[in-house]
Formats: structure tokens, C-alpha cells, sequence
């Protein structure tokens, strides 16, 4: 019985990661639909390779780190290239999740960043900063012996890519046309048909990076952890549409489809750790605060994130790392009125919020020193499609008619419509 039981429980964590690995296809679906046409295979390239690049280095330094015998439960000091380890089930499974981290900046920079500069961010992301959160929370360090819950990765995951997409905006600066004379310029993006699928790609994954995360097919507490990863999903859409409705008197689209991922970034810190009522109130909290975050982070702070991932992933990220405090079936403020966990929980968060940001702010300001974070004016107007692969997307002889199949004149005609296609 116990070999069938680690069997089922092996088949049960290869399917995850095998729902974590699609979701890198939602990722791309809806970095794609809600960007410009003109730079859609540099934003399919950037996920391929932030998915194979951060795979490697995840096993050669990134595993190591994160789960190896803890240094002052700062870091991982052993395990590297997985020497002396036989996991090698939970090694794929988190080797998924490195990815993750790394991949959800690809979005918020794109259409400006060199994808060169890009590359070097994920070698530090998948191969040191992830994994040295990760070993707090998860490998035994610091944080985890505070008492700090983040079952699956609000935080781990989802926050720490957001505050290091966060950093890369902000030195980087605004896509061109964004913000002029004190305006607020939208720039839509070329398919949401391509970006409604993306969410529903990630949507059925995100069952495996929650439901997964046991780490065995417990069959007393799969069921409530995919149930909740549900139900706080399908909340934020309705407060998501609602709450669009109710202040902008139209029911926006783009942002709805940004609440599913809200719903299921807020309830991944405690999706074991919550009832199912609490999950929907999660979810509808998330909406509303990932809306409110678009908004404050375009207009007030002027930061250009094309697909709204420092607030689906940051802002809600923050929320459900702190719900977690609130909500949590034992030790919740809401439950038996002990504000200990919450008062840990905002100590993880902060913890990470610093680490991240001034190790990213620190290497990309070096990285800056020796070659530019993002693309010329020329080649941003002209489309990365061209400039960085010699390419495009989609057959545009239609729209451009006489337009012949020569690099030069392509380039010519886009250069000259000013914002592009």
C-alpha cells in the first residue's frame, strides 16, 4: 500500500507540474493579446526562453539555494545540479514555479525592453532572488520558522515577481505615446480574443499550482484547495464586472479578465488554510483592489504595465498573503481574534518587498552601466518583431497593400504610422 500510495502521489505532483508548465501558455496568450501586434513574437520568444532559461539555471544553482541545507536560514548551501538529491519529482514541480516568478515581468516591460536586458533579469530572478525567498518561506529558513503561510505563493511567487517587474518599470520608463501633457494615453492591445483564452489557460492551471502544492493527493485536502482556488476566481470576476459597471458605466473587458487572475493570485497564500466562504470573500475583495490598483498605478504613478501584472500578481499577492492572517481556520483575526499571524504575515511581506526590489534595482542599475535596459525610439516605433528577430507575427499584406516582402521598405512603412500597427 505504501508503494501504491507514493505512486499515486508522484503521478498526482507530475500532473501539476505538467498544469504549471501550460500555464506558460496563458502567460504568453494574454502578454500577447494585450499588446501591440507589432511585438508579438518578441513576447512569445521571451516567454520561451524565460521558460528554458530559468529550467536550467534552477537546477544548477536556483534548487540549491532554496531547498539545500540552510546557511542562518538565509539560503540553501547544498544540493546544486540536484548532487547527493533523488527528488527529482519535487525538483520539476518547483522548477515550474521558478519560471513563474521570472516570466510575469516579461509583461509588464514589454514592447520597450531589450530582450538581452531581459534575459540577464531572469539569470538573477530563477537563479538568486526567487530562490533565496523561496528558502524562507519553504526551505526551512527564517521566515518559515516565524510561523509565516504561504501555502502555494502569493508571495513567494506571485509578489516577488511583481515587486521586481515593479523595479524593471521603473527604471525603464513608459512605452512611448503613453503619458503626454499630463494625459493618459491608451494603448490597447491587438487581440483580447488571444488574451480571454490566456486567462483560461492559467485559470485550469492554477488547480495544479495550488492543488498540486500538498505535495501528495491527499484526498481530505485536495478537494477544498481546488475548490477554494475556484471559488475565489469566480468571486473576483463578479466584483471585477461589477465594480467596472457600477464606476465606469461600461463593463470592461480587459480588466474583468484580470480578475479571474486577481481571484487566484489572492487566494493562492491560503488556499489550504481558509474555508470556502472566506475564498469567495477573498476573491471579492482582489477584484476590487486589482482594479483600484490598475488605476492608481497608470494614472497616479505613472507606471506603463501594459497587461496589469504589478497588480494582479503585486498588489493582490499582498492582499491574500495578509487574508492568510485574517481568515486562517486556527489562527485568524477573524477566527479567534489573535492578530499574531496577521502581525507575521506583514513581516514576510515586508521581508521580501526590500530584499527584492534592492537586489533588482541593484543589478539592473549595474546591468545599465554596460548596455541599455530598453530599445531605441526607432526600433520601439518600428515594432521588436522587426528590430529584435527580423520578423513579424502575422501576414500584414492585407492591411499594407503593396507592401513588398523586403525587410527595409516593412520597417519603412511601419517607422512612418508614427505608434506602429
Amino acid at each position: 500500500m505504501e508503494t501504491v500510495q507514493g505512486s499515486i502521489d508522484m503521478i498526482w505532483v507530475m500532473l501539476g507540474a505538467i498544469l504549471v508548465f501550460f500555464m506558460h501558455a496563458g502567460f504568453a496568450m494574454v502578454e500577447t493579446g494585450f499588446t501591440r501586434s507589432k511585438n508579438t513574437l518578441n513576447i512569445l520568444m521571451k516567454n520561451l526562453l524565460t521558460l528554458s532559461l530559468g529550467a536550467i539555471l534552477y537546477f544548477f544553482v536556483g534548487f540549491g539555494f532554496m531547498f539545500g541545507e540552510s546557511a542562518f536560514g538565509v539560503i540553501g548551501t547544498d544540493g546544486f545540479a540536484l548532487f547527493g538529491r533523488e527528488d527529482i519529482a519535487f525538483f520539476v514541480f518547483q522548477s515550474v514555479f521558478a519560471a513563474t516568478c521570472a516570466t510575469i515581468i516579461s509583461g509588464a516591460v514589454a514592447e520597450r525592453m531589450k530582450l538581452s536586458s531581459y534575459l540577464l533579469l531572469v539569470i538573477v530572478m530563477a537563479g538568486v532572488i526567487y530562490p533565496v525567498v523561496g528558502h524562507w518561506v519553504w526551505g526551512g529558513g527564517w521566515l518559515s520558522k516565524l510561523g509565516f503561510i504561504d501555502f502555494a505563493g502569493s508571495t513567494v511567487v506571485h509578489m516577488t515577481g511583481a515587486i521586481g517587474a515593479f523595479i524593471a518599470v521603473l527604471m525603464i520608463g513608459p512605452r512611448i505615446g503613453k503619458y503626454s501633457n499630463g494625459i493618459v494615453n491608451i494603448i490597447p492591445g491587438h487581440s483580447i480574443p488571444l488574451g480571454a483564452l490566456g486567462v483560461f489557460i492559467l485559470w485550469v492551471g492554477w488547480f495544479g499550482f495550488n492543488g498540486a502544492s500538498t505535495l501528495t493527493a491527499d484526498p481530505a485536502l485536495v478537494p477544498p484547495i481546488i475548490a477554494n482556488t475556484l471559488f475565489a476566481a469566480s468571486s473576483a470576476v463578479l466584483s471585477t464586472a461589477l465594480y467596472t459597471k457600477i464606476k465606469y458605466k461600461k463593463l470592461d473587458a480587459s480588466i474583468t479578465l484580470n480578475g479571474a487572475l486577481s481571484g487566484l493570485v489572492g487566494i493562492t497564500a491560503g488556499c489550504a488554510n481558509v474555508s470556502l466562504i472566506s475564498a469567495i470573500i477573498i476573491g471579492l475583495i482582489a477584484g476590487i483592489l486589482m482594479t483600484e490598483g490598475i488605476r492608481f498605478l497608470d494614472v497616479t504613478l505613472k507606471m506603463d504595465d501594459p497587461v496589469g501584472a504589478i497588480a494582479v500578481h503585486g498588489i493582490t499577492g499582498i492582499w491574500g498573503t495578509l487574508a492568510v492572517g485574517l481568515f486562517d481556520t486556527s489562527n485568524g483575526l477573524f477566527i479567534n481574534g489573535d492578530m499574531g499571524l496577521l502581525g507575521i504575515q506583514a513581516i514576510g511581506i515586508l521581508a521580501v518587498i526590500i530584499w527584492t526590489s534592492t537586489t533588482v534595482f541593484g543589478f539592473l542599475y549595474i546591468v545599465k552601466i554596460f548596455t541599455p535596459l530598453r530599445v531605441t525610439k526607432e526600433e520601439e516605433i518600428t515594432g521588436l518583431d522587426f528590430t529584435e528577430h527580423g520578423s513579424q507575427a502575422y501576414e500584414l499584406n492585407d492591411v499594407f497593400p503593396g507592401v513588398k516582402k523586403n525587410a527595409e521598405e516593412f520597417a519603412q512603412r511601419l517607422t512612418q504610422l508614427g505608434k506602429g500597427y
